[in-house]
């Protein structure tokens, strides 16, 4: 299955959370896109919440159901913790996700962007895979031919806070993970355990 390439706000709509993390989409239209709108009473089943869950962090990350399911599989082989947690930890730790948090683009989607056109660096080195998977102390930067880039210094002037696992230099226009960060400081509007369900049953 390839990665969604269509409006985001349409699907934000139909998962009831916010993509774009603005919070806009659901302002705007707080229900479902389609021809009965807010009138719309679709009651989930079990299945239907578990895969509701699964699509919205999904969608969130931006990434296509393979790679989505692989990374699943990678978070069961890690002995210590709670499978669901270590995904989402597994998650955070994407290039392009570290990008976003680090402030140097507003969504994860144009984090990917900047990482795919091999304007991202990690240890000095361009990295151009978003799904690269970043280590704690590993140094993200931005190269120098495009630290002039309008996007970028746009993006970390508009950033006002950073989640306290990473750490950013704005003059360098690079910082790094400084630590895994811990499951309560990652998005807590989504249920795990229920994606962890989801996969226990298709696995």
């Amino acid at each position: 299955m390839s990665r969604y390439t269509g409006p985001s706000w349409k699907i934000s709509r139909r998962l009831g959370i916010s993509l774009s993390g603005t919070g806009k989409e659901l302002a705007r239209r707080p229900y479902a896109p389609g021809q009965h709108g807010p009138n719309s009473r679709n009651k989930l089943s079990e299945y239907g919440m578990q895969l509701a869950e699964k699509q919205k962090l999904r969608h969130t990350y931006g990434m296509n159901e393979r790679q989505f399911k692989n990374l699943f599989v990678a978070a069961s082989k890690i002995k210590e913790g709670k499978h669901g947690a270590n995904f989402m930890i597994l998650l955070e730790r994407r290039l392009d996700n570290v990008v976003y948090r680090l402030g140097l683009a507003t969504t994860r989607r144009q984090a990917r962007q900047l990482v795919n056109h091999g304007h991202i660096t990690v240890d000095g080195k361009r990295v151009d895979i978003p799904s690269f998977r970043v280590e704690v102390g590993q140094v993200i930067g931005v190269r120098e031919k495009s630290k002039n880039v309008p996007v970028i210094k746009e993006a970390v002037e508009a950033t006002v806070a950073r989640p306290s696992f990473v750490t950013f230099d704005a003059e360098k226009l690079e910082g790094s993970l400084n630590r895994l960060p811990e499951r309560d400081e990652i998005n807590q509007e989504i249920n795990e355990a229920l994606v962890v369900e989801f996969y226990n049953k298709q696995l």
